[in-house]
C-alpha cells in the first residue's frame, strides 16, 4: 500500500466521483480506477460498492478512509516537525479571526510578532466560521468566540469582553456614562444582518426584556457601521477593547446597567495539528494581547 495510493483513494471519497477525482488530483481515469482496484486486491474487499454511475463506501472503505486520514495527518505533521526543526523561526501560520477584530484591533499585535519573527510569514483571514475553518485545515489557529474543547478541537480561553452602547459624539445620548438595558428599546441601531454572530449575541440579550433591537440600517461590515455611527446616523452595540482600540474622539461609548451583552473569546486548533514554536510563540502573543485588552 503506497502513500499515492491513499491520496488517489481519499480523493474519490472526497468527490465520489472517479472522474471528477481523477481532474482534481491531475491523473487519467483509468490510471485512478487501477489504483483503486489495486487497493481492493490487496485489501481482498471492495472499497466502493458501484451503483451504475453512482459509487458509494462499503464497510471496509470507511474504514480504510478513517485510518487513511489519521495516516495522512500523521505524516503532515512529521513533515511540519522536521521543517521545522531545519528552518526554525520560519514558515508559514494561518490564523482566522473575526472580521472587526481584523480590520480594528490587531494591527498592533501583528507588527510586534513580525518584528520578532520576520521570517515567518503571516497569513490573516476574517471569517464568521472559524471552527469550520480550524476543522477542515484551512487555517491553523483560529481567534473567536468560546468553543468547548472536544477530542478533535484544543480550546484556551482567552478573555470575557462586555459589550458597550457607542454612539457619536453628537448623539443625544452622548453625554451619557451609563444607560439601562430597556432603554436600547426602539433607539435607531446600525447592526450587522440576522445570523451574523455579534448580531445574534446582543439580541438573545434584549430579547429576555421583551424586545429587539430596532435596526434602521444593517451592513456585514464593521467599517460601514462605525462610519454610519460617527456620521450621526444611529447607534450600535459593540465590544468595549474593539471601541477602545479606535481611540476616535467622535465616538462615544455608554455603559450598559445590568445584563450587558458580552462575549467569551478563545484560541482553538485542531489537537491533532502539528504546531511549530513559531505558532505556538504566536498562541501566547495573542493570549497575552488579548488578555491585557478585555478589562472595561
Amino acid at each position: 500500500m503506497e502513500i499515492r495510493q491513499l491520496q488517489y483513494f481519499m480523493a474519490v471519497c472526497e468527490e465520489m466521483h472517479f472522474t471528477k477525482a481523477a481532474e482534481k488530483i491531475g491523473v487519467s481515469q483509468p490510471t485512478l480506477s487501477q489504483q483503486i482496484r489495486a487497493l481492493e486486491d490487496e485489501l481482498h474487499m471492495p472499497l466502493f460498492d458501484r451503483i451504475g454511475k453512482k459509487i458509494a463506501l462499503t464497510e471496509a472503505g470507511q474504514m480504510l478512509l478513517n485510518n487513511a486520514t489519521v495516516i495522512m495527518n500523521t505524516l503532515q505533521n512529521t513533515k511540519d516537525s522536521i521543517a521545522d526543526l531545519r528552518h526554525m523561526h520560519g514558515g508559514k501560520i494561518r490564523v482566522g479571526i473575526m472580521p472587526s477584530d481584523l480590520d480594528y484591533r490587531i494591527t498592533q499585535l501583528v507588527v510586534d510578532y513580525h518584528r520578532e519573527f520576520p521570517k515567518v510569514k503571516l497569513m490573516i483571514i476574517a471569517s464568521i466560521d472559524i471552527l469550520r475553518q480550524v476543522l477542515e485545515s484551512e487555517v491553523d489557529i483560529g481567534v473567536g468566540l468560546n468553543v468547548p474543547p472536544t477530542d478533535r478541537v484544543v480550546s484556551i480561553p482567552l478573555c470575557n469582553e462586555e459589550y458597550v452602547l457607542t454612539v457619536s459624539d453628537k448623539h443625544p445620548l452622548a453625554h451619557r456614562t451609563s444607560v439601562d438595558i430597556n432603554e436600547l428599546k426602539d433607539l435607531p441601531m446600525i447592526i450587522y444582518p440576522e445570523g451574523f454572530m455579534g448580531r445574534n449575541l446582543v439580541e438573545g440579550v434584549v430579547q429576555k426584556y421583551g424586545f429587539r433591537l430596532h435596526s434602521i440600517l444593517e451592513t456585514s461590515s464593521a467599517t460601514s457601521i462605525i462610519n454610519l455611527v460617527r456620521a450621526n446616523l444611529g447607534a450600535t452595540v459593540q465590544p468595549y477593547p474593539l471601541i477602545r482600540q479606535m481611540n476616535d474622539p467622535e465616538l462615544k461609548t455608554i455603559r450598559i446597567n445590568g445584563d450587558a451583552p458580552s462575549r467569551s473569546l478563545s484560541i482553538i486548533y485542531r489537537s491533532d495539528r502539528y504546531l511549530s514554536q513559531a505558532a505556538k510563540a504566536l498562541i501566547e502573543r495573542i493570549k497575552e494581547f488579548f488578555q491585557s485588552q478585555s478589562t472595561l
